[in-house]
């Protein structure tokens, strides 16, 4: 996201240095930088005109306060505008979705086809189901889309949600009215419609969405679209405001973009706020959006509170605190355990997951290492692990050299790989053996030690 200005920014800060005051001119630099950096991110002009002259007109005359550079004075007016510029300005309630209606609240979702809608609809209504323990019904009213029906069908039953069938014989306003009367009916809290999208803006689109708006009331239109877009999300997101009342932006696709100017320009054009982003492909990959903290990731400042909610999400607090007690009352740390470890990292996303939120300095600290070639590693641990026998991994001190051979065979690696992947377990025994005795500090010296050298 947006790596290109992180790096511009770094660079700058680092010539930015002892004076103690932002001016004019030990400005200029930087904010040429910034303003390059956002239109090579295709961030639309006027939107980088305005945002320029704000930082301009908020960092002259700043102090530069205790152990802060310039730069790093700069900087931080530059986050502040920036997540200004992504609807920080419009609070925290402005990013939530209302519900504050009869049920069901309707959700209708507008975009461009290839935008990803049938998938963010079906992310949507897992985020509903899981976080706001919503009853969520979804409908397709893309008529003209052969596969559409049948992909919202198949996505919706993946994430546990209830989908109400439609028929591409059926005119879209009727199969929508037809979903609301089943959601009364039936008691469900949310009802998401998902329309047809098209190649491009046209006429007859338009009229259509604002015929199915007219009939259903959403309390929320939402406009989905594609981060990747650059300029032409801009033009589309003109269009959709110009034509219906939305409440909200959805970008996709955020995490394949390293431009991403898209989340910087489509609240500009819209005046509305960016409620969620797509963050990866699975249903899962859906975030709500905080302007804050996607400008502190911008500026390579990390998201660590999104690795904390990962983290929430996906480590097993039960069974951290087993093993917690099975290592304070003497227990040994087994490869069933190290097994364990690997699917909880894995359920937070990864290496290259957890690797996305830590700050720019960390990233670097750790950029040497090739992050598919870890995540490759680490499912070849998994594999090699699976091919033990249960006694194996409670009792890794009975695999010697013939038992190391079957198990190198049965996970199709070579003898030195199952050395390796033993050799990493006994480091992490090692180190939960000095937990046991309370020698937290200890740990943390003997990791200290092998990490990279940037990160000492």
């Amino acid at each position: 996201m947006l790596d290109n200005l992180t790096q511009r920014l770094a660079k700058v800060v680092k010539t930015m240095r002892g004076e103690a005051r932002l001016t004019e001119s030990n400005t200029a630099e930087m904010l040429r930088e910034v303003r390059l950096a956002l239109l090579e991110a295709d961030v639309a002009l006027p939107a980088v005109r305005e945002f320029i002259a704000k930082v301009k007109e908020k960092a002259l005359g700043e102090d530069v306060i205790g152990s802060l550079t310039p730069g790093q004075a700069l900087v931080g007016v530059v986050q502040r505008e920036l997540a200004s510029l992504m609807g920080a300005d419009l609070g925290p309630e402005a990013s939530q979705l209302n519900f504050a209606t009869q049920p069901p609240a309707i959700i209708l979702m507008a975009g461009l086809q290839g935008a990803g809608k049938t998938t963010t609809v079906g992310k949507l209504a897992k985020y509903l189901k899981e976080e706001k323990k919503k009853k969520v019904l979804t409908v397709s009213a893309d008529v003209y889309r052969p596969a559409a029906i049948g992909q919202l069908q198949t996505v919706t039953s993946q994430v546990g949600a209830d989908f109400f069938p439609s028929s591409h014989n059926d005119k879209p306003v009727d199969i929508a009215l037809a979903a609301l009367d089943y959601a009364k009916k039936h008691y469900h809290d949310v009802l998401i419609v998902d329309t047809a999208g098209r190649l491009g803006i046209d006429e007859a689109m338009m009229q259509e969405i604002a015929a199915l708006h007219a009939a259903l009331k959403p309390i929320e239109t939402l406009f989905v679209v594609d981060a990747m877009l650059g300029q032409d999300a801009i033009n589309t997101a003109k269009a959709f405001n110009d034509a219906l009342p939305l409440t909200g932006v959805v970008l996709t696709k955020l995490d394949g973009d390293s431009r991403g100017g898209a989340a910087l320009s489509v609240r500009h054009v819209t005046g509305k706020p960016v409620k969620f982003a797509g963050v990866a492909e699975k249903l899962d990959g859906l975030e709500a959006f905080d302007p804050q903290r996607m400008a502190n990731r911008i500026l390579g400042m990390g998201d660590i509170l999104a690795l904390v909610e990962e983290a929430r999400k996906g480590v097993d607090i039960e069974a951290a605190k087993d093993l917690a007690d099975k290592i304070k009352g003497g227990g040994k740390f087994d490869l069933n355990d190290f097994k364990a470890q690997i699917s909880q990292m894995k359920k937070m996303g990864g290496l290259s997951g957890l690797l996305d939120k830590l700050p720019a300095q960390l990233q670097q600290a750790a950029g040497n290492a090739d992050m598919n070639q870890a995540e490759k590693q680490v499912r070849r641990m998994e594999g090699i692990i699976n091919s033990m026998t249960p006694q194996e991994r409670a009792k890794p001190e009975l695999i010697k050299a013939s038992r190391k051979r079957r198990i190198a065979a049965g996970a199709g690696v070579q003898v030195q790989e199952v050395n390796r992947m033993l050799s990493q377990f006994e480091q992490m025994q090692s180190m939960m053996k000095k937990l046991k005795g309370g020698g937290m500090m200890k740990m943390m010296r003997s990791m200290k030690g092998m990490l990279p050298g940037g990160m000492r």
